[in-house]
């Protein structure tokens, strides 16, 4: 019902003058600088797919860290086997949080992969605004999705500024919070000086993680529902088949990586993630 009164508003507003001048002034598009390479390469495309499957899990070991009150088992880790080697005393933690733990030092060694590409082949100017216009340019693409009738997008050569921002913000704020976030609840703070704890205290750290997930879960759903209304063939090619065109091989090679996102997540209980825990630690219940 929201939704539908929200499409309703959007659509009344555009039949204003003001409105119709703000859009026409701002119509919501950006435009690359100069030397931006054209089209998504191929590393793009598996850059996204292993973003995915690892945000997704990470969300949902994340949630059950926080909410699950009674591990399953739990996993110490041995003092004597990498990447445990330490001098201090092990810590027992969930197999929740070990899972977790595991998977963000997955995420941000791909995060360091990805950042270096970006940098090296100047895709990062795709994903940062140059000017201010980028926000009233963003009011109006958001206004022209809100209505139903999308604003001019051509992905494969720029994202139009509403896109960007919400690019930028989860690449260069969103995931740099989690991290931070992150590593202030690891069992690794621990051994911080106490200086240290008291300007970062643990709950700003609890609280601005959550939020950081809604976000994140936000952004997926209306970044896949939005991939799907506005050209599903297109814009899967574009992501998945660095192609610009309409054919069905970006669907199946995202078909494919949704299969295998399925099987993640189901393979992602304590019965698979005893014995891979128990490569780098002791797993008792």
């Amino acid at each position: 019902m929201a939704l539908l009164v929200t499409v309703l508003v959007a659509r009344l507003l555009r039949e204003t003058t003001p409105v119709q001048s703000f859009l026409t002034s701002y119509p919501g598009e950006t435009h690359s600088p100069e030397g931006v390479p054209v089209g998504l390469p191929p590393w793009v495309g598996w850059q996204h797919f292993l973003n995915s499957l690892l945000i997704v899990l990470i969300i949902r070991s994340g949630w059950h860290v926080r909410t699950r009150t009674k591990p399953s088992a739990y996993w110490t880790r041995k003092k004597d086997r990498w990447p445990g080697k330490s001098k201090s005393k092990p810590t027992k933690i969930s197999l929740d949080l070990w899972f977790h733990i595991s998977l963000d030092t997955i995420w941000v060694l791909n995060g360091i992969v990805f950042f270096v590409l970006i940098f090296t082949t100047g895709h990062w100017k795709r994903l940062v605004p140059d000017s201010w216009g980028i926000f009233p340019n963003a009011i109006s693409a958001a206004l022209q999705y809100f209505s139903l009738s999308w604003p001019v997008d051509n992905g494969w050569v720029s994202y139009n500024s509403l896109q960007m921002l919400a690019y930028f913000t989860t690449v260069f704020i969103a995931a740099p919070l989690s991290i931070i976030t992150g590593l202030r609840m690891s069992p690794a703070w621990h051994q911080a000086p106490l200086k240290l704890h008291r300007m970062f205290p643990i709950e700003i750290a609890r609280a601005v993680h959550l939020w950081v997930m809604f976000y994140l879960v936000a952004f997926i759903v209306v970044h896949v529902a939005l991939v799907l209304a506005t050209g599903a063939l297109r814009n899967l090619n574009h992501m998945y088949a660095s192609q610009d065109t309409v054919s069905w091989a970006g669907l199946w090679i995202f078909a494919g990586s949704l299969a295998i996102m399925i099987a993640a997540w189901g393979l992602a209980r304590p019965l698979f993630l005893r014995p891979l825990a128990s490569i780098t630690g002791s797993v008792t219940r």
